[in-house]
């Protein structure tokens, strides 16, 4: 028999691990042209984290010839092992291991780490890779699809879409660069009305909670170069698509949409989540929202990070820069977000500048960004801007906590003059860190201020 040959009994085993429940990987062991154990992944239903294919063919073998030592054998797997079944496969001496399918992600045979090449090692074993590489590839993403499937349909049944709003299609998000966290979803807070709001919750609970909230026309993509850092770092990032935004549903009338209905639905979040120890992330709509939250609930907030962001309390000017973004709005309604990040993000990629614009995919998803840049309190009785002027005074006398700034230098809506006037506002902030080449979403330059905001938050 060929290497092929081998390589479809492991793919047998593969479809019989999917047909379990379990990521299909198959694995076959050979001696002398002879099949001599075979394994297919059971971690789930062994309750097993080291019950991959090959370790369970690799068990099976030397219960079969009766020694641990497997020199004369071959070993064929449909997916690149990993670091633990390499390790294993080098200790059983085995001859040679072929696999089908490179993992990117864990392969230790040549895709993150090479353990076989490694000449330190006192047993040498042969690798070759890439048998039947797309038939045990398309194994793989058939199992993963048909689960993504499954559960979107799960979702659908959990959150009904309501008559007057829009969903997104989950195919406008397939294939987004560096946003790999898995979604949330909730619908039952009061203010929500049944609207579906989707939000990423990573990380260790019981330490600093990183609420990250964005703004106008962002969404929590925005914050794909910070939430690493503050993993890294031990700590839980929760990061909201507000209503009309992102991966949340879109309500058709621009009506929907008020200052106090947002900031509703941030509180009520935060309480059903029952956050705390939060360092409060804002910028853009997420600081004039996000300024207001602590107002209501001081305990919860130990810090703040703000970036590129005011608080309209309508007895003070806004600022030129934001008044011809207003206007802009206004005669331009259908205007391309992924132009206008392009513009002052030069050094982003197109599939990044693209993603912004993914949940808007026509005229009917976009009620948000149209109304939202009315929505800014601009006279002292704007809806907002009482709770925002309160917001002032706690800022001002009552905060407790630390905080920092980090200003886009080119930011021509909300930049240094605006944010200079809003650290006056926030007791102990210091200087505020400068990025000369950030513009409005300084996000995009955001890992080197996110690991110095964990230097500052830490414990």
């Amino acid at each position: 028999m060929s290497d092929a040959d081998f390589m479809q009994l492991a793919l047998a085993q593969a479809r019989e691990a999917a047909e379990a429940g379990e990521v299909p990987v198959g694995a076959v062991l050979v001696r002398q042209g002879q099949v001599i154990a075979t394994g297919r992944n059971a971690p789930i239903d062994t309750l097993d984290p080291t019950a991959h294919a090959e370790m369970r063919a690799l068990r099976a073998a030397a219960h079969a010839l009766g020694n641990y030592r497997l020199d004369e054998c071959e070993l064929f797997v449909t997916l690149e092992p990993c670091a633990m079944c390499s390790g294993a496969m080098l200790h059983a001496r085995l001859k040679r291991v072929v696999f089908g399918a490179p993992d990117p992600k864990t392969g230790a045979a040549g895709s993150v780490i090479d353990l076989f090449a490694n000449r330190q090692l006192n047993h040498q074993t042969q690798v070759q890779g890439g048998v039947l590489a797309d038939e045990c590839s398309a194994v793989l993403q058939g199992f993963f699809r048909d689960r993504r499937d499954s559960q979107r349909q799960q979702s659908q049944a959990a959150h009904p879409l309501r008559d007057d709003a829009l969903r997104t299609p989950e195919s406008a998000f397939a294939s987004l660069p560096d946003y790999p966290w898995v979604p949330n979803y909730i619908s039952d807070l009061p203010a929500l009305a049944g609207l579906r709001m989707h939000y990423l919750d990573e990380g260790a609970r019981g330490g600093v909670t990183w609420l990250c909230l964005h703004g106008n026309p962002a969404w929590s993509y925005l914050y794909r170069k910070m939430i690493p850092v503050f993993l890294t770092a031990g700590h839980r990032v929760v990061a909201p698509d507000l209503i009309g935004f992102g991966k949340s549903d879109k309500p058709k009338k621009d009506g929907f949409h008020s200052f106090t209905t947002h900031r509703q639905i941030l509180l009520e979040f935060v309480e059903r989540l029952d956050l705390k120890n939060i360092v409060l992330v804002v910028q853009d709509w997420g600081g004039l929202l996000g300024l207001t939250l602590p107002v209501a609930a001081p305990a919860r907030y130990k810090g703040l990070l703000v970036m590129n962001t005011t608080l309209a309390t309508g007895d003070v000017p806004l600022s030129p820069g934001f008044l011809a973004w207003r206007e802009m709005c206004a005669k331009n309604p259908a205007f391309d977000v992924a132009r206008l990040f392009a513009r002052g993000n030069p050094q982003m990629r197109a599939e990044e500048c693209a993603a912004y614009n993914a949940p808007f995919p026509d005229k009917g998803h976009r009620a948000a960004l149209r109304a939202f840049p009315a929505m800014v309190p601009e006279f002292e009785d704007s809806e907002g801007a009482a709770v925002s002027r309160e917001a002032r005074q706690f800022w001002r006398e009552r905060w407790q906590g630390r905080a920092m700034m980090a200003v886009g230098a080119q930011d021509p809506v909300l930049g240094q003059p605006v944010m200079r006037q809003l650290q006056q506002m926030i007791k102990g902030c210091p200087e505020p860190v400068i990025l000369p080449e950030a513009g409005h979403f300084v996000q995009e330059q955001g890992e080197a201020i996110a690991q110095s905001a964990v230097a500052l938050f830490r414990g």
